[in-house]
């Protein structure tokens, strides 16, 4: 019995060393220096201007034309409102990214990649799978609606009205109860943008930049034309419903800012990533955040909120104007709104799959670089093989509740590896004297933030006594207060998140806050994915991985006369 009782903690010993060891923090490095080209390495080809575009092609889609119109139901004028306190969140994440993504320029990863050095291995796997879920879901859902859209407009020509079967795009023919919806436009689209981006970054970019200038020319017509018909009696209650309706209408449009984190996962194809990545993830929630107000004034103004439609509010409101044309444009918006969407959200979740790949928690077959194409084609074709069979043989939209769990998370994970990786070095250490680490409480403090923004969200959302609301937000000051005034820090090197701990402390609480807004099955989602998480990084990931693989992969830039 004896070599089974050591067994047993040995196992246990090598799982937890396993689980918390970290990724050393890298140096920092001159993005500018011209380097050899390594077999596994991808190429710097993406600009500033290529980097913002690839922040609004990931956040711009549909949701301009729809979820505009369907909060402003709601909140009324107001809407406005909510989108500007749900872009001045998302601007606070955004600053917590680009900090991480100027000290992180060489790699790509991400938030992945930000708390494996600020945490841990085992963390940064469930963050990893989190944000993968939903980038799966969000790619097979985002897929049936492009097919839906492309649908609409072949019908705007005689010869398809009313002859196009369902199951070629509109929906979906479905079998078995509804368990089966079959739909064959949508796996084509994602076939078409998979050979694209396996193609290289260079041609990705290219049909990106098109398609996004594309909708944002539309979106900028669609605002001054719409401009002439505003009544402004229209905006008159701006808020009908109150305060609350406001709030709670920037819960929902704070997902139509996501995608933002596309631009940090670009950082190993930037050509200067420490002065971009920042410029890019901060200047296309820029341009996101006024389009989104210039849709909300204009089509509230237009139509008195009580009267607007649910499916395609924007549209319809043009064509009670008689201004029909418009609305044939909308809808060339909302398809080159998705494509990008779609591309963006393909290119990223392979960046992924390939950080985790050199770093063995995934098989090694995810690391394979193409030799002169520089792009993960592997794990490109393993994207998009996942989200055409989820968007060709289900109905996705059912599961779109269980959806934002893995953006809400990574978000402040991320803001809190702002908070680590300040005094990560310098406080570690700090009063070994006490019974809890400087280190310790600082993470702890971290975590009382998150709490309090659940347990302020959970009362928000049942309408509990305001007392209890107000007593989470004291907690959380008092643990912010800790964070400040406890811990010592260190300023970041390159672009520097201001106001730290203070501002990601915010970020933390307010995403959390959402993450008790969302539907119950979320939240069961969140807890199974973890379990299954743990049990693959136990029986694979713990005995495969390698946090310094990646350390000897060489890089290099763009050719000089693309450069130039």
């Amino acid at each position: 019995m004896a070599p089974c009782s050591t067994s047993t903690p040995s196992r246990l010993s090598r799982f937890w060393s396993s689980a918390t060891r970290a990724k050393a923090l890298p140096p920092p490095s001159d993005s500018s220096a011209v380097r050899t080209l390594s077999g596994d390495a991808l190429v710097r080809r993406l600009g500033l201007f290529d980097l913002i575009l690839l922040g609004i092609g990931a956040s711009i889609g549909a949701g301009i034309f729809v979820v505009t119109g369907t909060v402003a139901r709601d909140a009324g004028p107001g809407v406005t409102i909510s989108f500007v306190l749900a872009g001045a969140s998302c601007v606070l994440n955004g600053l917590c990214y680009a900090e991480l993504a100027s000290r992180f320029p060489a790699v790509s990863g991400g938030a992945y990649l930000y708390t494996y050095t600020a945490f841990n291995e085992l963390t940064a796997f469930l963050v990893f799978a989190q944000l993968m879920l939903d980038y799966h879901i969000g790619a097979a859902s985002i897929a049936r609606s492009l097919a839906s859209y492309m649908v609409t407009m072949l019908e705007l020509f005689p010869f398809f009205k009313d002859n196009v079967p369902s199951w070629v795009g509109h929906g979906g023919e479905e079998f078995l109860g509804g368990n089966l919806s079959i739909n064959m436009l949508a796996p084509i689209a994602l076939a078409v943008l998979t050979i694209i981006l396996s193609q290289g970054v260079k041609e990705s970019s290219a049909l990106n930049s098109v398609m996004t200038a594309t909708k944002v020319v539309i979106v900028i017509f669609v605002i001054f034309a719409g401009a002439f018909e505003v009544d402004i009696s229209n905006w008159s209650p701006f808020a009908p419903n109150g305060a609350k309706a406001i709030l709670t209408g920037a819960t929902v449009v704070f997902f139509a800012y996501v995608g933002f984190d596309a631009v940090a996962n670009s950082a190993e194809e930037a050509k200067e990533p420490q002065r971009d990545l920042p410029l890019g993830i901060l200047g296309s929630l820029l341009v996101c955040v006024l389009l989104y107000i210039g849709v909300c004034l204009v089509l509230t103004g237009m139509v008195p909120y009580k009267l607007l439609g649910e499916e395609a509010p924007l549209a319809e409101a043009f064509t009670s104007k008689g201004m029909k044309y418009v609305s044939v444009l909308i809808s060339i918006g909302a398809v080159a709104g998705l494509t990008t969407t779609l591309l963006v959200g393909l290119y990223v979740q392979s960046r992924l799959y390939l950080a985790l790949g050199r770093h063995g928690l995934l098989p090694d077959v995810f690391a394979k670089v193409h030799p002169t194409r520089h792009t993960p084609v592997n794990a490109q074709v393993w994207v998009g093989v996942i989200a055409s069979v989820l968007a060709g043989l289900f109905n996705v939209r059912i599961l779109s509740h269980i959806l934002s769990v893995g953006s809400l998370t990574g978000y402040s994970v991320v803001s809190a590896c702002v908070v680590v990786l300040r005094w990560n070095e310098k406080s570690a250490n700090e009063n070994s004297s006490r019974w809890i680490s400087s280190w310790q409480e600082g993470v702890l403090s971290l975590f009382i933030v998150a709490c309090s923004g659940f347990v302020a969200g959970l009362c928000y959302r049942v309408d509990a006594p305001l007392v209890f609301s107000v007593a989470a937000v004291i907690v959380a000051l008092l643990a912010s207060v800790a964070l400040q005034y406890r811990q010592v820090y260190t300023r970041a090197a390159s672009f520097s998140c201001p106001g730290v701990p203070i501002v990601p402390a915010i970020c933390i609480f307010f995403n959390i806050f959402l993450f008790a807004q969302l539907h119950y099955e979320a939240w069961v989602r969140f807890i199974v994915l973890s379990i299954i998480t743990v049990g693959v990084y136990a029986f694979y990931g713990q005995y495969h991985a390698d946090p310094y693989a990646d350390e000897t992969i060489v890089y290099r830039r763009a050719p000089l006369e693309e450069v130039q």
